[in-house]
């Protein structure tokens, strides 16, 4: 008899699976665990942020800032007595091997390793993590294996959260935002001065057979920071189907914007899917006019 990924994969989580976490369950109990508070999202997604604000990165001159390209995050969906977890870890070189072997050792798997930029100065590498089990108890393995990093996280001890650093002021964008939404036909929104775009693809996206909400990696993400004068960086990934990826990549490329990466980020998704990162700098509306050209090869629900 063959065994699904998710049923194979709580048989081999040690210490993960627990008794069902409760129909009432408090979120706040993971965020806890985890040393940082998350938001809940629609579709009953917890998320947590993690952006690595103690990184001072820069590439091409620009100054990355944390919620533009070093925005790692976890996320927690109730899947029956269980919740699903994936996430997407921000790490430098020399943190790597010391989080796998902690998340390993734990039973979360590691389902990509990888970049997303190019020439950014620190190297960051991204890692992305996949659980099912007792929500509480996975978030105590992550914060266990993220402490071999230098990731900024309050105590996982229960009642004994360490104040997290004051929220960064609240920054005007400082772009023509209604030009971008124009072009990109949605709906942007401002993340600490950062103009961010989520376009859900027109399929739902499963992993083992579960659907994996948009909330939890499975939207176009596109991220505009203003670089004064009209001109912006831009980065993110397109989620493509095989049949998407090259014209994908001419579009982006015909119009400028560089490729600098393209991977799985997970290893059962259905349909399965290629991420691309791209990478850009000048005029924010030709940026934006570019990506428009390769969304237009996209599978993506209507706006």
């Amino acid at each position: 008899m063959l065994f699904s990924k998710f049923a194979l994969a709580a048989a081999l989580i040690t210490g993960l699976s627990a008794p069902a976490f409760a129909a009432d369950e408090n979120w706040a109990r993971v965020g806890e665990a985890l040393g940082k508070a998350g938001t809940e999202m629609p579709g009953g997604v917890y998320r947590i942020g993690l952006p690595r604000t103690d990184i001072k990165a820069t590439l091409d001159g620009v100054e990355l800032k944390p919620g533009f390209a070093l925005g790692g995050w976890v996320a927690f969906e109730k899947m029956g007595n269980e919740s699903m977890m994936m996430g997407d870890l921000v790490l430098t070189s020399d943190e790597v091997n010391p989080v796998m072997a902690k998340l390993m050792s734990s039973g979360i798997e590691v389902t990509a390793l990888h970049n997303h930029l190019l020439r950014n100065q620190p190297f960051t590498m991204y890692m992305h993590v996949f659980g099912r089990g007792d929500p509480v108890k996975m978030a105590t393995a992550l914060h266990q294996a993220l402490a071999e990093s230098k990731t900024p996280l309050g105590s996982a001890t229960s009642g004994s959260s360490q104040p997290q650093a004051a929220p960064a002021t609240q920054q005007r964008v400082d772009l023509d935002t209604a030009a971008l939404d124009q072009a990109l036909g949605r709906k942007g929104k401002d993340n600490g001065g950062i103009y961010q775009f989520g376009i859900p693809r027109a399929e739902p996206v499963k992993d083992g057979g579960m659907v994996v909400p948009p909330s939890m990696g499975t939207a176009e993400s596109i991220n505009f920071q203003p670089a004064g004068g009209g001109k912006a960086a831009i980065t993110g990934d397109f989620v493509l189907t095989a049949k998407e990826v090259t014209p994908v990549l001419k579009a982006l490329r015909e119009n400028g914007i560089e490729v600098t990466a393209i991977h799985n980020h997970m290893v059962d998704d259905q349909p399965r899917l290629f991420f691309v990162h791209f990478w850009g700098v000048g005029d924010a509306k030709k940026l934006a006019d570019g990506l428009k050209a390769a969304l237009a090869h996209v599978a993506v629900a209507k706006g």
